[in-house]
């Protein structure tokens, strides 16, 4: 299945826009096991089989997992996540960006030993930087386009050229992933939720790609705002289904991982997961 239609299948079943971020930070883990990197696996493993029915899509941050020599435990969660959820994609959040034979690298790294269904990679290199990926047919590939950090502003919001009414440069990433970067169908882009009214301007220039949000939750996104910025709908295929138009996935990461601190962690974690699905939900009837 290709990952557009894993997508969708997992939005109608689960009923969701909820992706959950595994970002595993053993300083904020349960009391039991705080400070312990050794426990990164169980930890996940236990946020993943309790919110598997209410999610779009995961979200591991490989950062997360390097950064204590855990990339093992990343593997054995790819492989929990594989046999536990099969019907949720997997994002690997790696935000890759480099050219050539390195690319490829990355692509193996992402697809082949971890078997993601779908990786976050910046475009700054240019295309030649994003085709490798391409070349997993049944994979898909977000662009960092208008991201949630304050620092975005630096590069994201300036104009092309002089000219008035030039693009500015998160509208010409998504224009090229919309348009002739998008060879096989396989492109997203990566938005912030901070930033509602950009994220309509960004479906309005890719108004069928699949978009990534995060910033909902600890770092402030507003979740109805979200999905009335980038939310568009369903139409018939084949007469017999709705789909998406263009789906959204909505990341929320701390606010659901560190919910609590004692041995319920994951019981706390699936209220919270399934208290904002809801209202994710609810703000798309409302769209």
């Amino acid at each position: 299945m290709k990952f557009l239609d894993m997508l969708r299948a997992a939005e109608r079943q689960n009923g969701s826009m909820l992706c959950v971020g595994l970002d595993p930070d053993p300083a904020k883990f349960p009391l039991a096991s705080r400070g312990d990197a050794s426990k990164i696996y169980d930890f996940c493993a236990a946020i993943v089989d309790a919110t598997a029915d209410l999610v779009i899509a995961f979200k591991p941050q490989i950062a997360y997992f390097a950064a204590h020599r855990a990339e093992d435990q990343l593997e054995r969660l790819m492989a929990h996540m594989r046999q536990s959820a099969p019907h949720v994609p997997i994002i690997l959040d790696a935000k890759r960006g480099d050219i050539g034979s390195t690319a490829e690298q990355y692509a193996i790294e992402a697809f082949e030993r971890y078997g993601a269904d779908a990786v976050t990679l910046s475009p700054f290199m240019g295309f030649d930087s994003v085709q490798p990926y391409l070349k997993y047919h049944d994979k898909g590939a977000f662009l960092l386009c208008r991201t949630s950090n304050p620092g975005g502003d630096d590069l994201q919001i300036q104009r092309l050229s002089s000219v008035e009414g030039a693009p500015l440069l998160y509208e010409h990433v998504a224009r090229l992933a919309q348009g002739p970067w998008n060879l096989n169908g396989q492109l997203g882009l990566v938005v912030g939720a901070t930033y509602p009214a950009e994220i309509e301007r960004v479906r309005a220039v890719a108004p069928t790609l699949p978009l990534l949000i995060p910033g909902v939750g600890a770092q402030g996104g507003d979740a109805v705002a979200t999905v009335k910025a980038g939310w568009r709908g369903t139409k018939s295929i084949n007469g017999d289904r709705d789909e998406t138009v263009a789906p959204i996935i909505v990341n929320s990461s701390r606010a659901i991982l560190y919910a609590a601190s004692g041995a319920d962690f994951a019981a706390v974690a699936r209220h919270e997961a399934l208290k904002t699905r809801d209202l994710l939900q609810a703000a798309k009837d409302q769209a």
